[in-house]
């Protein structure tokens, strides 16, 4: 567990130098390291030339952290870095720059408590170097506060982008998740589907076919009546495997439930879903299943919404699915795929409200009769 624990780690840490595939940019800070030149009361070309030396020094051991493998260790790169901080400290007080960058690498690429307590002690370092290059203690206090101050701002947005990753990268493990759910609901449907299609069908015909069989030889004319049967029997199974067939790619209501959840997790939009166990005509659950999706659709596309139930209560011989989101409303245009919500409905003999006021989220109500009853199988 723990080792796998440390693989997912260092997985994410990887991708934290997704930030980093253009290093170039990071080098704009390398700024800060020329900035006190121009205050340096002192003047002269050696601090210059100082920074310009640990600027070289430093330029291949940036890059050479980022195109790293991932499993190489980040640690002597970190302290080099460091290294030519403390070394140009005493010629340029801007050597901190060098010290912050190697903060942000820690941050990076070490697990976050390991980064905290190497980056605290490279700060208390660059401390006790400005107590003694400093001649004015009150002066180096306040320095050393304002790079620690840097460097917690700098390792707080490292450690916030990390945190992101992780989170995005186990949504991306939840997603896989329900589409393998939802791929395994819709073999059960199709499985519950064809064994209740051909299950008594091949009964009737194995029985029919012993008959033959047994009356062949007294009754020809009885066996080739049941013979004829048996071909009766098998082109009406034939056609409705055809028709259930045809209908394999339309997903269940359920199956369409999971697929709805995951493109409203995907837009950050919540689903409330209650569903009544009732057994529904393969027909009815395609088209519920069907104008679950449009609705869903809409609200992805037009609600922006961050709340949407999803009900289906049986009453009175009939079917009702409510679908509800909390978005702004408005949607009557037939462009919304309302028409064709309609027209399903009225192919089942049903009828489909609309509730849409503007600012006041939609309301989309299906009902259709329903000769079945009971809980589902």
């Amino acid at each position: 567990m723990n080792a796998t624990r440390d693989s997912q780690d260092r997985d994410l840490r990887s991708r934290s130098f997704q930030l980093h595939d253009q290093p170039w940019f990071g080098l704009a800070y390398l700024l800060f390291a020329y900035a006190p030149l121009v205050f340096d009361p002192r003047g002269g070309l050696r601090p210059l030339f100082a920074t310009l030396l640990a600027t070289a020094v430093f330029l291949p051991i940036y890059f050479g952290f980022y195109r790293r493998a991932p499993h190489r260790a980040a640690w002597p790169w970190i302290l080099a870095v460091a290294a030519v901080g403390y070394v140009l400290i005493p010629f340029n007080v801007g050597g901190n720059t060098f010290i912050i960058y190697a903060v942000g690498m820690a941050a990076a690429s070490l697990p976050q408590r390991r980064a905290i307590a190497l980056n605290a002690v490279l700060l208390l370092a660059m401390a006790l170097e400005f107590l003694v290059v400093i001649p004015l203690p009150r002066v180096a206090g306040a320095l050393s506060g304002i790079m620690c101050l840097v460097a917690g701002i700098v390792m707080a947005g490292i450690f916030y982008t990390r945190a992101r990753e992780r989170h995005d990268h186990e949504l991306r493990l939840t997603q896989d998740e329900v589409r393998r759910l939802a791929g395994m609901a819709e073999r059960e449907r199709i499985g519950r589907d064809l064994h209740d299609l051909l299950g008594h069908t091949l009964s009737v015909v194995t029985l029919k076919s012993e008959l033959a069989s047994k009356l062949v030889e007294r009754d020809p004319a009885a066996a080739q009546q049941q013979m004829r049967e048996v071909e009766t029997i098998a082109r009406e199974a034939m056609a409705q495997v055809r028709e259930a067939v045809s209908g394999i790619r339309a997903a269940g209501l359920e199956a369409e439930l999971v697929s709805a959840r995951l493109a409203l997790l995907a837009a950050d939009v919540r689903l409330d879903a209650r569903l009544a166990p009732v057994a529904i005509e393969p027909a009815t659950e395609q088209a519920l299943a069907l104008v679950l999706r449009e609705a869903i659709t809409n609200v992805v596309r037009h609600a922006g919404a961050r709340r949407v139930e999803v009900e289906l209560t049986e009453a009175a011989g009939s079917l009702r699915l409510g679908i509800a989101d909390d978005g702004r409303g408005g949607a009557t245009q037939a462009g919304h795929g309302l028409t064709g919500m309609r027209e399903r409905a009225r192919a089942l003999g049903g009828t489909l409200e609309i509730d849409s006021p503007a600012g006041g989220g939609t309301r989309v109500t299906l009902d259709v009769p329903h000769a079945l009853a009971g809980a589902r199988a």
